[in-house]
Formats: C-alpha cells, sequence, structure tokens
C-alpha cells in the first residue's frame, strides 16, 4: 500500500471500491468498525473517519443501534447531488468581504456543498430581493449579513418564513434584534473600547470618534468609545463624536475633520470605524499640513488592506475575516445536519475579540 495518503483514506478507497464491484451490495451492513480495523490492522479513530467520508459523500447510511449500511444506488445518486448554501452579503467585491466570501466557499466546497452569492448594496430593498431570489432556489440553508442593521427590519416576512420552513441559517457580523439566530460577529463595543483606551494611555484627551450609525457595528464601537472616556473621567466633546450614515460616508466625514482640524482647538487623535474611512481622514490631514502621527495620531478597525497601503500604514483593530467566513460555514452545516433535519436549537452569538495592532499611525502625544 503507498504511503502518500492519510490511512483513512486508503481505507476509504479499498470499502469504496467493494461498493462499486458489488462485494458490498446496496443495503448490505458493512462490517463493524471493530471488525474493519481488526481485518486492516488500523485504530477504530481511522475506521471512523473512513466511514464519516464515505457517509458524507453519500456511500454509506448509519442507523441507530444496528449499524453501518451500504445505500441503495437510487438513494445514494440523490444524496450525492452537490447541495447549495446562500451567502447575503452588504458588499462583495470590495473591502474585507471578499476574504468572508472566501473563506465560507473553501469550506463549503471542502465539504460538498455550492454558493449562491449575492449582495444586498446596504440597501433593504435590495435585501428583499436577495432573499426573494435565494427563497426561490433548493437552498440547504443561508449566511446572511443583515443590511443596516440599526435601522429595523422591515423583511421579517421573509425571516419568519425561513423559520417556519426548518430553513436553517444564521448571520455574520451582526443580527436583527428581533431575530433568535445564530450570529458570528466581532465584539464591536470591546474593540472600540480597546482602542480609545489606547489612544488615552497615549496621553490623548482631545479624541474624536467617527462611526456609522446605520448599522449596529457602529453604534456598539461608539458605545466602546465612550464607555473608554466615562471610565477615564475624560468629558467628551459633542463635536468629536462625528455619526454618519451609509449615503453620508463619502463626504461628511471629510467634511467634518476638515473642520475640526480648521479650529483653534483641534484634536490631537481619532478613532476611525473602518479602515475604508480612516485612509480618506488620513490623507485629509496630510493634505491640510497635519502630520500623521505627530500632530494627528490616527486608528482604524479591520486590518484590512487598506491599512498597509496607506501613506502611513494604520495601527487598527483585528477583524477575523476569512475565519469568520470558514466558521459560519462550519456552523450552518453542522445546523444542516442535524441528525433530526432540523436548525440547530443554538441561537447564541460567536464573539471575536479585536487586537490592537500597533503600526506608524499613531504615537504619544507630545507635550
Amino acid at each position: 500500500m503507498s504511503k502518500r495518503l492519510p490511512k483513512y483514506i486508503l481505507l476509504k478507497n479499498e470499502l469504496l471500491s467493494r461498493i462499486e464491484s458489488g462485494k458490498l451490495s446496496p443495503g448490505s451492513q458493512v462490517p463493524s468498525e471493530n471488525e474493519i480495523a481488526e481485518q486492516f490492522s488500523l485504530s477504530r479513530q481511522t475506521v471512523r473517519q473512513a466511514f464519516s467520508e464515505l457517509e458524507r459523500q453519500g456511500l454509506l447510511e448509519r442507523v441507530q443501534g444496528k449499524g453501518t449500511f451500504v445505500r441503495h444506488a437510487a438513494v445514494r445518486a440523490e444524496a450525492m447531488q452537490p447541495r447549495t448554501i446562500g451567502i447575503v452579503t452588504t458588499y462583495i467585491s470590495d473591502y474585507i468581504f471578499p476574504h468572508i466570501v472566501r473563506g465560507a466557499e473553501a469550506e463549503l466546497r471542502s465539504r460538498g456543498y455550492r454558493l449562491l452569492l449575492a449582495s444586498t448594496d446596504n440597501d433593504k430593498e435590495k435585501e428583499m430581493e436577495c432573499l426573494r431570489l435565494m427563497l426561490s432556489e433548493p437552498l440547504s440553508g443561508l449566511i446572511i449579513e443583515p443590511t443596516k442593521s440599526a435601522e429595523g427590519n422591515p423583511n421579517l416576512p421573509f425571516y419568519l418564513s425561513m423559520q417556519s420552513k426548518n430553513l436553517p441559517f444564521l448571520m455574520i457580523n451582526e443580527r436583527y434584534r428581533e431575530l433568535e439566530v445564530p450570529c458570528l460577529r466581532v465584539d464591536d463595543e470591546q474593540g472600540g473600547l480597546t482602542a480609545a483606551r489606547y489612544l488615552i494611555k497615549q496621553g490623548h484627551r482631545r479624541i474624536v470618534g467617527f462611526f456609522k450609525t446605520d448599522d449596529l457595528q457602529g453604534v456598539n464601537r461608539l458605545k466602546g468609545f465612550m464607555h473608554a472616556h466615562r471610565e477615564a473621567g475624560i468629558p467628551l466633546d459633542p463635536e468629536h463624536v462625528v455619526t454618519y450614515t451609509t449615503s453620508q460616508k463619502s463626504e461628511l466625514p471629510v467634511k467634518k475633520l476638515r473642520e475640526l482640524l480648521a479650529s483653534t482647538d483641534r484634536p490631537t487623535a481619532l478613532f476611525a470605524y473602518n479602515d475604508a474611512l480612516a485612509v480618506p481622514l488620513l490623507n485629509t490631514a496630510r493634505e491640510m499640513g497635519v502630520s500623521v502621527p505627530g500632530e494627528l495620531s490616527i486608528v482604524g478597525f479591520d486590518d484590512s488592506a487598506l491599512a498597509l497601503a496607506a501613506g502611513v500604514p494604520l495601527t487598527t483593530l483585528t477583524h477575523p475575516k476569512e475565519e469568520l467566513g470558514r466558521e459560519a460555514a462550519r456552523r450552518l452545516i453542522a445546523m444542516i445536519e442535524n441528525e433530526a433535519g432540523a436548525p440547530s436549537e443554538d441561537t447564541g452569538e460567536f464573539l471575536y475579540v479585536p487586537k490592537l495592532i500597533e503600526r506608524d499611525s499613531a504615537s504619544p502625544l507630545k507635550r
């Protein structure tokens, strides 16, 4: 036997050969794990891995209390049809979203699932169109990033329909608050707290925070930012909390920063909702002759490719990206392959704690 392949793969191939040749006929019982282990001088764990692979391919079926059986050809053919998972994200082609999708797709492909992808462009009407499209397809489950999660859920009927049909779905980055479904997200409040604490520890007291508040990520990052000021006993100037919506993101934050930097009591640091905003804010400061980090320290969020491509490498907070996509796919598959065929009862949150990555855009305040 070749030593290039893992033992469980070699065993799987041997059992597959027996099924295809008819030595193990449709409906027949396969020898037990102990018998196979003894016959091939393998561990039970190796045998169990081989069985699991063949089950996943729809060739074997375990019957509780009876044993493992070869599936009939028609049942095998149906079981081997690729199953489809839908992913609905706010964006697809830019920023961190391709990494999330790539992680999910890699995991789904490795488990024999196909991917159907749709984007809402962060528009609630488009979210409705995406959900309608997805529900018209023979899906096994859905991964959904809610659109403008802080502004309510006008598409609730679609989500209730999924729940009534026992269609497994989970949410990433945030979830609509009225839905008790699994959610994988970054601890955004902790992220805002970490960023502000870091700047305060660096001696900064006039810190501006920029937050997109039509999604809950921005709301929670703002909460952490405010918490850090309260615990440090630093009054937060109302002018130093800049909120904006998706439709305002291209103009309002930059305009506000220009006003603040032109004032006599200008800020010495800023925390941006994400790296995609931090970069144009950094460029604006430099255009105005304000040095970064000499006169203005900047902290972003998400540790995106932009953080290293900026004129000054950004100090930022991590986002799991591909790992979040992979874990979302793993958890959804576990829900789909639940023994009873119904979604998991788990409705909790899986939180990633963001970590600060120090680069060149932030430094201690010069007295």
